[in-house]
């Protein structure tokens, strides 16, 4: 249940007294449709509705969940990382528009298309949501020179930020997408297709 300060963008509380709140954690990958339909009923129907019904009483963590057989799932996971440390209050609403836009990072979209230009088309939606484009694609952007000592996996300015959070999940052990965490213990009765009125009842 502990969040990293730089990954402070992650979390969705509304008023919430760090006394007496319970924590649920979302582990979603941004190439997930399952993920998505999870999300997109959380930030469209409920979360709105939480501090009105659960004053004070509970935070919502999105967990970046990296799935490996997604191979454009770091580089969507990447970009996250970006807003991350440009515009923490920009999380949501960037994930928001990630996930409306999914498909278009679907291994069939994504296959004959250069790496740096999917970061570029990323930095772009990124800028639909208040971030500067230019920004966003520096932190991305991937060098074709050696890095120091003649390194070759130079990674880009959000690699050691993913690896801290691959990091992470790999402690708790999550593995599919979307599962969802109640104050630190795997809620399997929770689904993705959920809906509001479901998520109201559980």
């Amino acid at each position: 249940m502990a969040l990293a300060p730089k990954f402070a963008g992650q979390a969705y509380s509304a008023n919430v007294s760090p006394k007496a709140i319970h924590t649920i954690e979302l582990y979603l990958d941004y190439v997930c449709p399952f993920s998505a339909k999870m999300f997109n009923t959380l930030y469209s129907s409920v979360l709105p509705d939480i501090p009105k019904k659960y004053p004070a009483k509970v935070q919502f963590l999105f967990r970046q969940q990296i799935q490996p057989w997604h191979p454009s799932s770091t580089l969507v996971h990447e970009a996250g990382a970006a807003v991350l440390r440009l515009a923490p209050d920009k999380f949501w609403p960037f994930s928001e528009a990630l996930f409306k836009h999914q498909k278009e990072f679907f291994d069939v979209n994504v296959v004959h298309e250069a790496r740096n230009d999917t970061y570029k088309r990323l930095a772009k939606l990124a800028g639909s949501v208040g971030l500067e484009e230019n920004e966003v694609f520096e932190l991305l952007e991937i060098s074709d020179k050696p890095g120091e000592g003649g390194s070759l996996n130079v990674g880009n300015k959000v690699t050691d930020d993913i690896k801290l959070m691959v990091k992470a999940n790999r402690r708790v052990g999550v593995h599919v997408t979307p599962t969802v965490l109640f104050n630190g213990i795997e809620e399997g009765s929770v689904s993705s297709s959920f809906t509001s009125q479901q998520w109201d009842e559980w």
